[in-house]
This record gives C-alpha cells, structure tokens and sequence, in this order.
C-alpha cells in the first residue's frame, strides 16, 4: 500500500491534465465507508452519461458537507452543472439553495429530486465498493482519501474520460500510455 500513498496523488495530479469536460447534468449521492469501526460519507458525482465528476469524503453528511463538496466539485471540473438530481437527503437540497443564494452556484440552476434518475449513480458506487470491500476497512482518513483518489483515477481511465490524442501516440499500448501522461 506504500506506493499507493505515495504515486496515487500524483498520478491523479498528472492524469487530470487530459480530463474531457463533466457534462453539464450532475447525478449526486453518497455512500458509506468504515474507517477505524465508524461509517464516514463518500460524496460522488456522475454526470449524465455515466462519466465520474468528483469524489468527496466526509466524516459528517450535512449541510456543510454537501457544500464542501460541491465547491470541489466545481472547482476541479471548472464549471458549475446546469441540472443537479439529488436524492430525497433534505441537507443536500438545502446546501444547493444557500449555495444558489449566495451566488456560488448559479440562479438558473435547476435542482430535481428523482430516485429513478439516480440509479445511474447507485450503479456506479458499486465498481468503488468493490475494490474497497476486500480492504475491510481503513484506519486513517487521510488513507482512505488517497486510496479512493486512486480507485477513482483508475475507475475514470477505465471510463475513457482522458483526451489523450494531443500526445500523438504511434504505439497506443498501455505501457506507452501510462509513460507519455507520466512524462507529461
């Protein structure tokens, strides 16, 4: 697990320079993770086509949670979303109007609650509770945060969200790959 904590943050860091662009309709949900016996939140965002928009974690699941993560969220992706489903959880909607009224989101933003449009985001836990089910568990938060960064990269590798045609590859093999993004 050493090399995990040490390469999954610059991996990540070296990766998100190609990253294509999150559509502008977010599915937003949250899962639970256990560190050290206590169940802590796993914010996560896809947005329409099934495509990871970001990953937050969370020791509480609140109003200023749900902010947090959205302003990361925005920040990393550059852009805020046109459309927001949410789940029936009242602490998120309540985070998207105060973030509405302050003006860190925009006015025009519509917000709609659809457990069947979530679907699409409950599904996709699941490639993340996969890898870390078999890890039965974490001690350190800022562990686990690295590690979900790093089952997250690879999630969004598998997914094809990276650009890669401005490296002109010849040989499109996964070594060559992995090098040319690394020495990037």
């Amino acid at each position: 697990m050493r090399w995990v904590h040490y390469y999954a943050p610059e991996s990540e860091r070296r990766w998100n320079r190609f990253a294509r662009p999150a559509g502008p309709s977010w599915r937003v949900d949250e899962t639970y993770v256990k560190i050290r016996g206590k169940w802590v939140y796993l914010y996560r965002a896809v947005d329409g086509a099934g495509q990871t928009v970001d990953f937050r974690l969370s020791g509480r699941r609140d109003v200023g949670a749900a902010k947090a993560f959205f302003r990361k969220a925005m920040k990393s992706r550059g852009s805020a979303p046109g459309t927001i489903t949410l789940d029936g959880y009242a602490a998120s909607h309540r985070a998207v109007r105060e973030m509405k009224t302050d003006a860190q989101l925009p006015a025009d933003t519509k917000v709609r609650s659809s457990k069947y449009l979530n679907n699409l985001i409950a599904q996709d836990h699941r490639g993340v509770k996969l890898r870390l089910g078999p890890m039965l568990g974490f001690k350190w938060f800022r562990t686990a945060e690295i590690v979900i960064a790093g089952i997250e990269l690879l999630r969004r590798i598998h997914k094809g969200q990276f650009n890669l045609g401005r490296l002109r590859l010849k040989d499109r093999s996964t070594p060559a790959v992995w090098n040319a993004v690394l020495a990037a």
